[in-house]
């Protein structure tokens, strides 16, 4: 009965092939409403041609509300005409038919897992890959700037599985051929599994009941091809922009706040992004290389697409009683084929409250690449900036102690060189004597030497003087010139520290243990190295300046980088620090909760300075007052006066 079955399937033409699956994709992934909303979606600002009606790349961009500055177009409708093939990449680029384009939203909003048994996040990011990806052809065609015209490919395809069956037993006889067309930076790849790569395609053939030859006819070989660098920065300049929205969010609404400046800070930070996919030394981006960085560096890059192609599933904006061509009697109703902004546009809470000198929108959502968004967007406080607060340990404790929720930490500089003055030369005495080279040596075309590196601190801030706070929720990374992220490590605990006791050098760090009790500070006339951590990153007691060491081997309370270009390589960047802040991940009521505690360590404190024991003598009752341990280095409430 199974034989038959299959025999059966194999008579199937693509067409009905891929009928098939979008049908499961209906039925199992979609509600009767959402689907409702969608054909009407699509009916709404179909093109019609010879009774094939379709979307084409303009009525995609303006549904989308994808702003011209970005010129992002273009590379979103390549993804999509990619995907609307899916399973079978021979096809594309595919016209964007109703049943194509909703194969485009099930797997950019990831609700293709009702009907595949396989789910695995790598297999998701081969699919999104191949939709941005130039194979052999292809990238000589790019490069020459030829385009292929998809208005000549047929949607009517009636081409046979046995045609296909013929095409694998080609490429089985010519495989040895094929490797020869490999481009140089595909070379190291040969041992790569190809198979699980193509899990979701497969897949997607299991559910259909297909056989193996039919599946391995329809495999495209993904370690043929790259991400033109350009196309990738536009998609990178998009996802900072759509990375705050909800699903009922509009990109239009965060399209006007695309000023000059703003456009700028946009591209500055998709180009740091970018540098993480190692572009400098190749035309563009492998699977390998794509793999590696979103796994390692950016796990919540593609977030920002799930809302904005969750629109299709939204009808609200449409006059769904209004046919095709028919003038709709609202006086806000847009023609066929635009949409009206008046009605879509909103004004919706800040996503940010403040900026500061570091922290901005475009910063803001690079973060959210590495830490899940509902942490941050709306969520953010300033609570200390080092060039308003002042750059002291004093005034960073009484600013973030008390903060009953998670923080960020992001310090920025510029790297210090030769000569030295007297105070850098204090703070070189005060590291370890070996010195290495900076992150920016033979690894940047940038001529800047700023840097900007931070921390997630997932625990409450607090003096360390025994022992480091944090676990294993606390990530170190960079955010400029170039995108990286440290995770953590189990090896040791040694998270966070936070050091102002006159006992301990003073001084703050991630990845270290803590100096010990009576080293000398980096003021005294023979300053004790201070102990750094295999990757760490240190400020001084006046936080004036700071260190990030990276050792390629590892060992410490952070991992190194995953990055293909920095993984072998160890540096040290020593810079002055510049701007330092450090924002509270939370609402209200953590600010509420901190400001409670502020109040009561001041009447604490006032009831100390009123205390009065009859020695007569004002420092002895200090002292009674210290054993005791109501004042003291381990008290925050203050002391007598």
């Amino acid at each position: 009965m199974g034989q038959d079955h299959s025999r059966d399937s194999q008579q199937l033409s693509l067409e009905q092939l891929s009928s098939k699956l979008t049908q499961r994709f209906a039925q199992q992934c979609y509600t009767p409403l959402e689907l409702y909303c969608f054909n009407s979606v699509f009916k709404s600002l179909a093109d019609s041609q010879s009774g094939l009606h379709y979307w084409s790349e303009s009525t995609l961009c303006r549904f989308l509300e994808l702003p011209d500055a970005l010129n992002v177009g273009p590379v979103l409708f390549q993804m999509a005409s990619y995907i609307g093939a899916f399973p079978f990449p021979t096809q594309a680029p595919a016209i964007l038919t109703n049943e194509a384009l909703l194969k485009v939203v099930t797997i950019l909003t990831e609700r293709y897992g009702a009907v595949f048994k396989r789910k695995s996040r790598r297999i998701w990011l081969g699919e999104i890959y191949r939709s941005m990806a130039v194979y052999d052809r292809g990238l000589q065609a790019a490069l020459h700037g030829e385009k292929k015209n998809v208005a000549e490919m047929s949607s009517t395809n009636q081409t046979e599985v046995s045609m296909i069956k013929s095409n694998a037993e080609k490429r089985g006889s010519s495989s040895t051929h094929s490797n020869d067309l490999k481009f140089a930076i595909d070379k190291t790849e040969d041992s790569e599994d190809v198979s699980e790569d193509d899990d979701l395609v497969l897949a997607a053939f299991d559910s259909m009941d297909l056989n193996d030859t039919f599946k391995h006819g329809e495999v495209a070989n993904i370690h043929h091809s790259i991400i033109p660098s350009d196309n990738l920065l536009k998609l990178l300049e998009l996802l900072l922009l759509s990375a705050p929205m909800e699903p009922h969010d509009n990109l239009s609404t965060f399209a006007l706040q695309l000023s000059d400046k703003r456009i700028v800070d946009i591209r500055a930070t998709a180009n740091s992004v970018l540098s993480a996919f190692s572009i400098e030394k190749n035309p563009g981006v492998t699977f390998k290389h794509f793999n590696v960085v979103i796994s390692s560096a950016l796990p919540y890059l593609f977030d920002g697409l799930r809302p904005l192609f969750e629109h299709f599933l939204f009808a609200k904006d449409f006059d769904l009683s209004r046919k095709k061509g028919e003038v709709s009697s609202s006086p806000q109703s847009s023609s066929q084929h635009s949409i009206s902004v008046d009605k879509r546009v909103s004004i919706p809470e800040p996503v940010l409250q403040t900026e500061g000198d570091i922290m901005n929108l475009s910063t803001l959502s690079q973060l959210s690449f590495i830490i899940k968004g509902n942490n941050l967007f709306r969520r953010l406080r300033l609570l200390y900036s080092g060039n308003t607060n002042g750059f002291s340990m004093g005034s960073f404790e009484k600013s973030v102690f008390n903060w009953r929720a998670p923080s960020i930490l992001l310090v920025s500089g510029t790297l210090l060189g030769d000569p030295l003055s007297a105070r850098e030369r204090a703070m070189h005495d005060s590291l370890p004597h070996s010195r290495l080279k900076s992150s920016l040596t033979e690894t940047s075309k940038s001529t800047s030497t700023t840097v900007t590196y931070g921390a997630y601190i997932s625990q409450p801030w607090k003096q360390t003087h025994k022992s480091c706070f944090g676990d294993s929720g606390t990530v170190l990374f960079q955010i400029a010139p170039t995108h990286d992220v440290f995770g953590p490590s189990k090896s040791t605990s040694d998270y966070v520290y936070f050091n102002r006791a006159p006992t301990h050098p003073s001084g703050l760090g991630f990845g270290s243990s803590i100096p010990s009790q009576g080293r000398a500070n980096m003021h005294s006339s023979n300053p004790v190295p201070i102990p750094l951590g295999p990757v760490s990153l240190h400020l001084d007691d006046g936080l004036e300046f700071a260190t990030f060491t990276h050792l390629s081997e590892g060992g410490g309370s952070f991992y190194p980088s995953q990055l293909p270009i920095r993984k072998a390589r160890s540096w040290q960047d020593r810079f002055e620090v510049e701007s330092l802040e450090v924002w509270g991940c939370g609402g209200d009521e953590e600010a509420d909760a901190q400001r409670r505690q502020w109040a009561w360590e001041e009447r604490e404190a006032e009831a100390r300075r009123k205390i009065n024991l009859g020695t007569g003598d004002v420092e002895m009752d200090k002292e009674l007052l210290r054993m005791a341990g109501l004042i003291g280095a381990n008290q925050s409430g203050g002391s007598m006066a």
